[in-house]
């Protein structure tokens, strides 16, 4: 049966905003398998693209049916060599496939049509993130369109409870103001792998929440402390919200009774775990870094610190934060190893001829610094 030529434009927020929205909701994210999310995107469906610097959504129709999207964002970043090694990136994310028309080289006629916008644009390498596990996507990217692999960062998620977390009376907090936070991660992270050139963006969007210093109380912050850490939240809930599909019935008995367990005897420790099967938002948390002795615990302060301030939220059940793989910060933010993920897989490709050999620098050498994670992706 045909189904007629199959057609890439531009995502047209009149004609396309309802269609996408109702296909995003049919759409999961993560295998089908294992448990999976859906996504609510606000009547907003280029709601995770919207605050980077330069955006495109496509859409992919045969016939009149909708049977695919996908998104590009593009920005200037760090990459490799510090401090004057400075890339044009197009990151690919938001790639579905209706279930229904998969295998029919959709999947790949979109990446490739987004590549074209990229390559527009000056763009010098195209990346994107799937799980180490999605073979499907795995095959795509590295089998057929030739991307290799780059990063395997660390997905960190920490479930949001009802009670307050002690801050130690040991450390001090401090809030920093706009102009000081871009100033610090300008000197300390950035020659990290995929720095964002406009951090200062970053920092005064609303959705970012602020960035907090943590330090040994007693010593000054305007000096220079023996050991220090910072960390910055993002409000992903303003911009889309979860809810978690193909559970088992086990994990739904488990989240309903230990809820009600915490409510009426608040002193048993029973790990709560939040209502998942709803709508939720979370938080993320960005641009961790430290230094000295006792930073490690100083995150992990700030991390609490966090913590609290998400439980006051109406709707944020969890905390993500994205660490680079060898950064060793991971060991000291808080996190369930059965929410968090391990091993995320970022994939990159060059895009222009001559940056094919320092491709291969960059993805063979092993990553010796920390990796910034960008809170608008």
């Amino acid at each position: 049966m045909g189904y007629g030529e199959l057609i890439i434009r531009s995502y047209d927020p009149q004609y396309d905003r309802t269609r996408v929205e109702d296909f995003e909701r049919k759409c999961e994210v993560g295998p089908a398998k294992r448990v999976f999310l859906f996504t609510d995107t606000l009547g907003d469906p280029i709601c995770r693209i919207r605050n980077s610097p330069i955006y495109k959504m496509l859409v992919a129709e045969l016939g009149n049916q909708l049977v695919g999207v996908i998104q590009g964002s593009i920005k200037l970043v760090t990459v490799h060599k510090p401090p004057n090694d400075l890339a044009k990136v197009g990151y690919i994310l938001g790639l579905r496939v209706s279930s229904l028309y998969r295998r029919r080289g959709i999947g790949s006629s979109l990446v490739i049509k987004l590549e074209e916008w990229f390559i527009a644009n000056d763009v010098d390498y195209s990346y994107m993130a799937t799980e180490k596990d999605n073979k499907a996507s795995v095959k795509l990217f590295v089998d057929r369109l030739s991307y290799v692999k780059f990063q395997t960062p660390t997905i960190l998620v920490n479930p949001v409870s009802h009670r307050m977390f002690r801050i130690s009376s040991n450390v001090e907090l401090a809030k920093l103001k706009v102009e000081e936070a871009e100033a610090i991660y300008r000197k300390f992270m950035s020659s990290t792998e995929f720095f964002p050139i406009d951090i200062g963006n970053i920092l005064r969007n609303k959705l970012s929440l602020g960035t907090w210093a943590a330090y040994p109380r007693g010593e000054s912050w305007g000096g220079v402390p023996s050991s220090w850490a910072m960390l910055s939240v993002w409000n992903s809930g303003e911009l889309f919200k979860l809810r978690l599909g193909n559970a088992p019935l086990s994990c739904l008995m488990y989240t309903k009774s230990s809820r009600l367990i915490e409510k009426l005897v608040p002193c048993v420790k029973l790990p709560c775990i939040p209502d998942f099967f709803r709508p939720f938002g979370f938080y993320f948390i960005y641009g961790v870094y430290r230094e000295g002795p006792l930073s490690g615990k100083l995150v992990r302060t700030l991390c609490r610190f966090v913590h609290n301030m998400a439980s006051k939220s109406k709707d944020c059940k969890v905390i993500v934060t994205e660490v680079g793989g060898s950064d060793t910060s991971r060991l000291h933010i808080p996190h369930w190893k059965s929410l968090s993920c391990p091993e995320d897989l970022w994939c990159i490709k060059a895009l222009k001829n001559e940056k094919k050999n320092s491709l291969h620098e960059l993805t063979k050498t092993p990553p010796t610094r920390a990796l910034f994670v960008d809170p608008r992706e």
